[in-house]
């Protein structure tokens, strides 16, 4: 198998106004934006670096399909994550929470409609 040395990877996401995205996404993956803007970018970093960087990009289109890439954010409470995540502005997609292979999750859109999950593991998951 063939490997490469490309370094570290960044995720980026789109979005309409780059300061309500980092307002979103920084608490909710307790980031930070230690960097200004540069032109239709912001970059946030995890606060405790080493996790995957997020790079927000303002785009002029608005968000029309399915993503086809979304993250998913573990939690051992489903419901108090949900409803933190939607006090800082996301909204939940589906009614209930949905279940497969143990795992309950629910589907929600940031401000700017981008689908994301929040999971809840089953007790015996293996946290890290």
């Amino acid at each position: 198998m063939q490997t490469y040395d490309h370094g570290t990877f960044l995720i980026v996401l789109d979005c309409a106004d780059l300061d309500r995205s980092a307002n979103f996404w920084c608490p909710a993956l307790g980031y930070d934006c230690p960097y200004p803007q540069s032109g239709p970018y912001l970059q946030l970093v995890a606060e405790a670096r080493g996790g995957v960087e997020l790079l927000l990009q303002q785009v002029p289109e608005t968000k029309s399909d399915k993503n086809r890439l979304h993250l998913d954010l573990r939690t051992r409470d489903l419901d108090a994550e949900v409803k933190r995540l939607t006090q800082l502005g996301a909204t939940v997609i589906t009614d209930e929470p949905l279940l497969e292979h143990d795992w309950l999750w629910h589907v929600l859109a940031d401000p700017d409609g981008n689908e994301f999950c929040v999971l809840q593991p089953p007790d015996d998951f293996p946290w890290p």
